[in-house]
């Protein structure tokens, strides 16, 4: 059955529903709950990297909630396998058959928290889940619930017992964000709050999965005038040739993109992409992506990057 068809003004309506509940949760980050919902609406992944205790799996929590999706969390060890999250085949004495029990990917948001703390073999795990939402266990293939998404959180700081997300992973992330520290007055708030535990259990659901499906089909259908299509591939291309990168953006880069711009377009109540929106999302959705010449503080010098390659490719006239 296809998702029943969406106004720009009721996408609008739900989105704000999703974003305005979120932020009874996670205080002062109204930038970063934005940047969530987009990603998931828009059929994408999402990195979260910071220090402990800023609100990483509280924000995932919120959102799922919220939006009334299947949620799971997987504390991600070095111990953990890749049956441990994606299921395994068991033989029954009762029928003498073979049966496939799920792991916890099979859910609509899946929290691998502290996602690189597991072995790269477990990590590589996720790849399939992530590109092609299914997953394959002994040969046979097993679909993922739609939507899917995956929130990784992981610790910039502690490197320690920790593996390296390789290119591969960090390239299906549409969306990477920092959530840093929350000013005063946010923090004033959650002691008044007594604490994010209390709020999350008394969040209530805003929309239905049905609404998840309808908005993203939306979504999809927002216009991408063919001017801004050319914008994107000279943007992404000048990446490629950018004197300090060694890896520029991949064609999926471009894409994820494309996808990020229009649902921030949706969410203005819009059914059309203007270049502000393509700025809007540029720096979280392509600074983790690229491979510099000098590695160090990556994500500080990758924005650096893209900021003065959106500065130096000229934007289309009368889009």
């Amino acid at each position: 059955m296809s998702p029943r068809s969406l106004s720009p003004t009721e996408f609008q309506s739900a989105f704000t529903s999703v974003t305005t509940a979120m932020r009874s949760v996670v205080h002062g980050k109204h930038a970063q709950i934005d940047l969530a919902l987009i990603t998931f609406v828009a059929g994408g992944h999402l990195l979260i990297e910071d220090v402990p205790g800023v609100g990483k799996t509280s924000l995932a929590k919120a959102l799922a909630t919220a939006v009334g999706c299947q949620w799971k969390r997987v504390q991600f060890t070095p111990d953990l396998l890749p049956s441990d999250l994606i299921g395994v085949t068991v033989y029954r004495r009762s029928d003498e058959a073979f049966h496939f029990t799920p792991g916890p990917v099979f859910a609509n948001l899946v929290v691998a928290d502290e996602i690189n703390r597991a072995s790269p073999k477990t990590q590589s795990a996720l790849l399939e889940a992530m590109e092609e939402h299914r997953v394959t266990v002994d040969g046979v293939g097993h679909d993922l619930p739609e939507p899917f998404m995956v929130i990784a959180t992981q610790n910039p700081i502690e490197q320690e017992g920790t593996y390296r997300l390789p290119e591969s992973q960090i390239d299906r992330f549409m969306v990477r964000l920092s959530l840093g520290y929350p000013d005063a007055e946010a923090e004033l708030r959650m002691l008044h709050d007594t604490g994010s535990a209390a709020t999350l259990a008394d969040l209530a659901q805003v929309i239905d999965r049905d609404t998840v499906l309808a908005m993203m089909a939306h979504a999809r259908r927002v216009h991408l005038a063919d001017s801004l299509k050319e914008y994107l591939v000279r943007l992404v291309t000048a990446t490629r040739t950018h004197p300090a990168v060694t890896l520029g953006l991949s064609p999926r880069a471009t894409l994820q993109w494309a996808a990020a711009a229009r649902t921030h377009a949706a969410a203005q109540g819009r059914d059309f992409v203007l270049p502000d929106d393509v700025k809007a999302v540029a720096e979280p959705c392509l600074a983790h992506r690229l491979l510099l010449a000098n590695d160090r503080q990556r994500q500080r010098a990758g924005g650096a990057v893209i900021a003065e390659v959106v500065a130096s490719v000229p934007v289309p006239v009368g889009v």
